[in-house]
């Protein structure tokens, strides 16, 4: 299979993953929050770790193949490109949210959408789970 169309097939399965993590995020970050009263910023953290989980386990799984990989490195690296990403879409809510007074689930799907294809894909492709397959070797 052609590498280019592997990679967009990686990609696709990747968002699907996201889809589903960003589901489970958003679910339970809405619960605590509307039905809850959970400030929004703690029900931004609880939710994110929770998608956070499910898209580690989906991707190990399904989208990167890592079957061959040992789980505690790949959770150790998982974990660090997580604790980024909590950061930035929780900081990035926070800012939007209070300088656009807009609800904060509209602020949280801006600033998710550009951490997940920015920085969740990139380094879970390139440094979680690096599939060696889908880098052709020659060109290095």
């Amino acid at each position: 299979m052609n590498k280019w169309i592997r990679e967009l097939l990686v990609f696709a399965k990747a968002q699907a993953s996201a889809q589903l993590a960003t589901l489970v995020d958003y679910g339970l970050s809405l619960l605590l929050a509307e039905v809850f009263g959970v400030y929004y910023v703690v029900a931004t953290v609880i939710g994110a770790f929770t998608g956070g989980l499910v898209n580690c386990i989906v991707n190990y799984r399904w989208v990167f193949g890592a079957d061959g990989q040992k789980k505690k490195y790949v959770a150790a690296k998982y974990l660090m490109v997580w604790i980024g990403s909590i950061l930035l879409n929780t900081l990035g809510t926070y800012l939007l949210t209070e300088y656009s007074g807009q609800h904060f689930i509209i602020t949280r799907a801006i600033v998710s959408i550009g951490v997940a294809v920015l920085w969740n894909y990139q380094l879970q492709r390139l440094f979680v789970y690096r599939n060696r397959h889908l880098v052709d070797k020659t060109s290095i």
